[in-house]
């Protein structure tokens, strides 16, 4: 188990154990973080992302100042601006994917969390588009499914992606499908939306989810466009 991993599931006495040792080592104020995260094999945003997602890190006290954090508010809203901002650079994918196993479970972090993923998300995208970089977009497409299948996108999320009128990445990551795996949102509801793409909605069709009564009544709505009833026809002419 590496060092992220020890600190971010580590019980309240485990991490007092773990840093107290620093009481007399760190002198330098400013330093403190960054010499302790040496030690211990870690960069400094690392150590603060390890220590301000573990759910016991609110109550050390004592240990806090130690790093340089004089509150555990100081440390959440540093800890925030790391995970919105950082793009698999200072917190590699395998980190925010343990982070992502250890905020499922915490009802008071995983409410916070629901912020910070649109935020960070939105960075990543916006770098994609910038740079179509291979290595990212693989990394984010493994992001996005820990996200759905460890439970940590609430329906508020899903409702948010699916409503986007620019639905490049939603198509690129099969999103729909993968919301509908997690059982966040029915697929028949998902398919009478007029946000989602003809093509998304072949997909669903290929699979089997959509009864052909839904697949009538969405045609029989004068508001489907035309690109997606030829894609309904289509299907409905070679499935029987």
């Amino acid at each position: 188990m590496s060092a992220f991993t020890e600190i971010l599931n580590a019980s309240q006495e485990q991490l007092v154990q773990r840093f107290y040792r620093f009481k007399d080592e760190v002198t330098s104020m400013g330093n403190r973080l960054q010499e302790i995260a040496k030690t211990e094999g870690l960069r400094p945003e690392q150590l603060t992302c390890a220590l301000g997602f573990n759910p016991s890190a609110r109550f050390l006290t004592e240990i806090l100042p130690l790093l340089g954090y004089a509150t555990f508010e100081e440390l959440a809203q540093e800890r925030n601006d790391i995970f919105t901002s950082d793009i698999y650079r200072r917190v590699p994918l395998d980190d925010v994917l343990a982070i992502y196993a250890v905020v499922k479970d915490e009802p008071r972090t995983l409410e916070v969390m629901q912020y910070l993923l649109v935020q960070r998300l939105d960075r990543i995208e916006k770098r994609i588009e910038e740079t179509v970089n291979s290595l990212i977009i693989d990394k984010y497409k493994t992001e996005m499914r820990a996200i759905y299948s460890d439970g940590v996108a609430g329906v508020d999320f899903a409702e948010a992606r699916l409503n986007r009128q620019d639905s490049g990445f939603r198509a690129l990551l099969n999103e729909v499908g993968i919301i509908i795996d997690s059982r966040l949102i029915p697929a028949g509801e998902i398919f009478f939306r007029d946000t989602i793409l003809p093509e998304e909605k072949r997909k669903l069709l290929n699979k089997g989810l959509i009864p052909r009564d839904l697949i009538q009544s969405r045609l029989d709505d004068q508001n489907t466009s035309p690109e997606e009833k030829r894609v309904l026809l289509e299907y409905l002419k070679t499935s029987r």
